[in-house]
């Protein structure tokens, strides 16, 4: 017995990480949006489309406009979503943004210019990919209305000849309280087909949040440097930049640009991403006072700043807790604030897969975990889960996990499972709420399967062979998951 035991001790060593980041997390952003309320339209053809545009325009929005799956191939612009069609949606049947396509002519073609022209508030696009345009998949416009509250979840924007999105300025109007979330920003190629392109263009915007997505491959395709994957500038304010992939993109992320107020950026926060940038800098701040880099992850090639904060109107920022592949510094331009407790290395092979832009951490770390300072706003790390891990935060993106052969619990506090090891029948009780729960072997494969639990339940596993087994506990409310070791005998 004692053998047997420490042989299954050893492949929990072997598995848990593995189940660690597949189960206990959070649903951080990405969960589907919720159904369809009021009136909807469902549409199949580009003609269909146009038709429910046009009555959402008369109807004065306040419409749905649900796409069935297809490749909706436009030969000009569809219409101009003004500033009278107020909480448009417009989204995918299937929740699948693979199965539902809108694209244009060609990156070098005129005649399809965008796929969304926005100037009303309450947009919400979700569920698709767009792209093959000659400027900008959606371009929001500030001007004549000021265009608040424009919401991007789940969108795969591709292959513009410009920037993928793009907010534009007018007058003293600011588009406000935007959301950028679990969405996709790429080049089919792997590269740009012009330098004067980007990921996310904001101008004049306000409180907007950009959280969950990946950039990939936005890079200029001759020696001129593209935009950043995310640029917020031209008194921009506010903004929140977190858990994002940026992967071998020119530039990272941007706040402001330039030493002149007009082009800055003001407050704000960069948090908990992982960034990669193969031409320049990773997070660059210009003009940008009053600004937050906290809990990030560098990574720079061909190139010597990860993190660049520049000119006399950049005061009053901090700089801490981030793990860089590269150096910090102001450029001696006469920018100031606080910088502390970032790690700067010069070897990547403490990260799981840097090859791959993985860059979370292999093992504890010296210098690194239990390293950091404590920061307010700062309770999770770009998988969600909770910071800090033990008393200390780690330095970068992602806080590692000590495993051990005890229990893992995330979220479920007051949940028991018991006895443990088991011959026949283990008991859970503390469920306070609806609850899942799943019993499967170290490859994976489900075992046993239960619904719509809640209270006090008995499990039998009786009928299974002798082993280790995970149980996941899933909270059907919140959707945090946690996974429990239990051994039967």
């Amino acid at each position: 017995m004692k053998k047997r035991l420490l042989r299954l001790l050893f492949i929990l060593f072997l598995t848990v990480n593995w189940w660690l980041h597949i189960f206990a997390q959070p649903a951080c952003a990405c969960d589907p949006l919720p159904d369809t309320q009021g009136s909807s339209i469902t549409v199949t053809n580009v003609g269909e489309l146009i038709s429910a545009m046009q009555t959402a325009n008369t109807t004065n929005g306040h419409t749905t406009i649900i796409l069935e799956p297809g490749t909706y191939v436009l030969s000009a612009n569809l219409p101009f979503i003004g500033s009278n069609m107020v909480g448009l949606t417009i989204r995918g049947a299937t929740g699948d943004r693979d199965d539902i396509i809108i694209k244009g002519q060609g990156w070098n073609n005129n005649a399809v210019t965008h796929i969304f022209n926005v100037a009303a508030d309450s947009f919400t696009v979700a569920d698709m990919t767009i792209g093959e345009v000659y400027y900008h998949p959606i371009q929001v416009h500030s001007n004549p209305n000021d265009a608040d509250d424009f919401l991007a979840h789940n969108v795969r924007f591709i292959d513009a000849k410009e920037q993928l999105l793009k907010v534009s300025a007018g007058g003293a109007l600011y588009a406000d309280n935007g959301i950028v979330e679990c969405c996709a920003f790429e080049f089919i190629a792997g590269i740009a087909f012009q330098y004067y392109t980007g990921g996310i263009d904001a101008h004049r915007s306000k409180n907007w949040i950009v959280r969950q997505n990946v950039f990939k491959g936005i890079r200029s395709p001759d020696g001129t440097l593209s935009e950043h994957a995310i640029h917020f500038w031209r008194e921009c304010a506010g903004t929140m930049v977190e858990r994002n992939h940026i992967i071998d993109c020119d530039r990272g992320i941007g706040f402001g640009l330039g030493n002149d107020p007009l082009n800055g950026h003001t407050g704000g926060t960069i948090k908990n991403n992982f960034v990669h940038c193969s031409r320049d800098v990773g997070i660059g701040l210009e003009f940008a006072p009053n600004t937050q880099i906290l809990n990030n992850t560098v990574v720079v090639e061909n190139y010597s700043n990860a993190i660049e904060y520049r000119f006399a109107g950049t005061s009053n920022v901090h700089i801490a807790n981030n793990l860089t592949y590269g150096v910090i510094t102001d450029r001696g331009s006469g920018a100031s604030g606080i910088v502390e407790a970032n790690k700067t290395i010069t070897d990547l092979s403490i990260f799981e897969d840097s090859g791959n832009y993985n860059y979370h951490l292999i093992a504890s770390t010296p210098g690194i975990t239990d390293a950091g300072i404590t920061l307010a706003g700062i309770t999770s790390d770009i998988d969600c889960q909770p910071r800090p891990d033990n008393a200390i935060f780690d330095i970068g993106a992602d806080e590692y996990y000590d495993l051990s052969t005890v229990d893992i619990y995330v979220d479920h506090s007051g949940i028991s499972l018991f006895p443990n090891p088991v011959e026949e029948t283990f008991t859970i009780s503390g469920l306070v709420g609806d609850y899942s729960i799943d019993i499967l072997d170290a490859s994976g494969d489900v075992y046993r399967s239960y619904q719509d639990t809640m209270g006090t339940i008995s499990i039998d596993i009786s009928g299974l062979p002798a082993g280790l087994y995970f149980v996941k506990i899933e909270n059907n409310t919140n959707h945090s998951a946690g996974v429990q070791l239990i051994l039967k005998t």
